[in-house]
């Protein structure tokens, strides 16, 4: 396994477990020396069984609208491997009754609920990450820890038939910015990263197949070993030239 001094030893935490962008966060994190554990409502997906056998991802169950659970898991998070020096917040939040649903026909309780699963549980886990990393010592780059926030591409613009998503996304990047703000003076990272692309990771017949793109590594999706890779950069940057929002997009995407 390799290992960078800039990371070994540190914790990392992933809110929101699953296939795509947590499972490459959590293998890249690992394999760079970081004790890493993924929180999901459901922990026992096969995926996460798998990156506990291979990398050692501590799974923890966790519903991240409820601040109960949520302030639960940074506890536990914290006994069992120690503060985390970066969190990945990985949740869309759309419920699958809202998608496609035009502004007179989207459902208000599911509108709710997409902004709770999103919005509110970036707000949560944000906050308890804020908490918690306020007590870390800076590190040589004067860094107490980063957070970083899955987004979309509804962040910057709202679709047609997407009402809800949208709202529930600029409320996500409106509470990053504010923390942004906030908290990077006293030492903390935050950053806002829409992903305006289809997520494609390589499926067990080796195919990257999504609903809406295509099915080659050079086709109009997002690679989540390499947004991975961006959000492990970010974690790294010198505070000088800190970075807030990144947007990533594949070089064939029509914006």
């Amino acid at each position: 396994m390799t290992q960078s001094s800039e990371t070994s030893g540190e914790v990392a935490l992933i809110v929101g477990g699953g296939p795509g962008i947590s499972s490459s966060c959590a293998r890249l994190f690992a394999e760079s020396g970081m004790r890493v554990a993924v929180a999901a409502r459901n922990p026992d997906k096969p995926v996460l069984a798998t990156l506990e056998k291979a990398h050692g991802v501590r799974r923890y169950a966790c519903d991240a609208s409820d601040p109960a659970a949520v302030a639960k898991l940074f506890a536990d998070v914290a006994k069992d491997l120690g503060t985390p020096r970066l969190v990945v917040h990985n949740i869309d939040g759309r419920v699958p009754g809202i998608f496609r649903k035009n502004i007179l026909e989207a459902d208000a309780a599911m509108a709710l609920e997409t902004v709770r699963n999103s919005a509110f549980s970036a707000f949560l886990t944000g906050q308890q990450a804020a908490r918690h990393m306020l007590g870390n010592e800076p590190d040589a780059n004067g860094v107490r820890g980063t957070i970083v926030f899955t987004n979309a591409s509804a962040s910057l613009k709202g679709y047609p038939s997407s009402g809800a998503f949208a709202m529930a996304c600029h409320a996500k990047s409106g509470l990053a910015q504010s923390m942004a703000r906030e908290l990077m003076p006293q030492g903390i990272h935050v950053a806002n990263v829409p992903i305006d692309a289809a997520i494609g990771w390589t499926q067990e017949d080796g195919s990257r197949a999504h609903r809406l793109a295509g099915t080659a590594v050079e086709d109009n999706m997002a690679d989540p070993d390499h947004i991975a890779k961006t959000y492990l950069q970010l974690h790294r940057q010198h505070r000088s030239t800190w970075a807030f929002e990144v947007v990533l997009r594949p070089w064939v995407e029509k914006w």
